[in-house]
């Protein structure tokens, strides 16, 4: 039986910046995330010694981690939850709905539109003091969606964030 994912680890993926210079990929058989540099994943896919020899001594094990990537044909690993298909900007969307406020939710619709949306959108959300609720929306709508990827893919999951402070402000 595989180990049980902790959901605050697959949380950490939803962090990642798709245009990051590191690969995430869910472990099955560990249930950890792990990240492996895009050039030593290259590198290993190309059989290029040269350049894996330069790679310093704390990175080493990304090495082994990418083999048994590219090796991989049990599915053991697999993409995490995605931020993309998160889709953030659809829960901004989804936030505004839950203001009773006319007046507060017509700025923050008016914020999210065109160029530097999310920039706008924490700046009015400032202005009216609903970041803390923002922030606590957010959490929880990707707490559920890292429930429901780990549910689609068999993965067994962890709520290890009970009983942290929900309430510290950010």
């Amino acid at each position: 039986m595989n180990p049980v994912a902790k959901l605050s680890e697959l949380l950490e993926s939803l962090y990642m910046s798709p245009d990051s210079d590191r690969n995430l990929y869910f472990d099955r058989q560990t249930g950890q995330t792990v990240g492996v540099e895009k050039s030593i994943l290259s590198a290993v896919e190309e059989g290029d010694a040269d350049r894996l020899e330069y790679v310093p001594e704390w990175q080493k094990p990304e090495i082994e981690i990418a083999k048994a990537i590219l090796e991989d044909r049990s599915g053991r690993f697999i993409d995490p939850p995605d931020p993309i298909e998160f889709n953030e900007y659809r829960h901004m969307q989804d936030f505004i709905e839950t203001i009773h406020d006319s007046g507060i939710a017509g700025q923050l619709s008016r914020s999210i539109r065109g160029s530097g949306a999310f920039r706008r959108f924490k700046n009015t959300l400032m202005r009216f003091r609903l970041e803390k609720r923002w922030y606590q929306y957010r959490d929880q709508a990707m707490k559920e969606f890292a429930i429901e990827w780990a549910e689609e893919n068999d993965v067994r999951c962890e709520d290890d964030l009970k009983g942290r402070d929900k309430d510290k402000d950010r």
